[in-house]
């Protein structure tokens, strides 16, 4: 499978409009949060996803400084239901990783997570920053990764 990123004015209409038939189905309807996935953030964002016969099977995005946190942030990583177990949300996340550090030139990568992840991305050496928060009613906390 292919990994693909993009800046926002990169996107093509067709990609834009499975990225967000994407989020939507997972975080919208999947997790019954109801919130405003189109936050204008995207704009300030490259858009890495991995496509799988036109269909988005897992994406991220990661936000530039200042648009979430001070430092550089990752979000909105899911992995379309039909592709759990495959490994995918942890190659994104190194990729996103690898990306960030190598093409940005960052060491420090902030996140708010949700709290279940926890594990997941502290194996991925994200480190607890904060207490627990309810963010979308799903509690989330504040990790941070720095580049050791």
């Amino acid at each position: 499978m292919e990994i693909i990123i993009k800046r926002f004015k990169d996107l093509d209409i067709k990609e834009l409009y499975e990225i967000l038939r994407a989020r939507e189905a997972v975080f919208v309807i999947e997790q019954e949060c109801f919130y405003q996935d189109l936050d204008k953030k995207d704009y300030n964002a490259y858009h890495m996803y991995m496509i799988d016969d036109d269909k988005v099977a897992a994406y991220l995005r990661i936000l530039d400084k200042g648009i979430s946190f001070k430092e550089i942030s990752i979000g909105r990583v899911m992995v379309d239901s039909e592709y759990r177990g495959n490994d995918l949300a942890n190659t994104l996340m190194k990729s996103a990783i690898d990306f960030i550090e190598h093409n940005m030139n960052e060491t420090k990568i902030r996140i708010s997570a949700q709290l279940y992840l926890k594990d997941f991305y502290n194996r991925l050496g994200f480190e607890v920053e904060s207490e627990e928060y309810i963010e979308d009613s799903i509690p989330h906390i504040e990790m941070l990764y720095c580049k050791k």
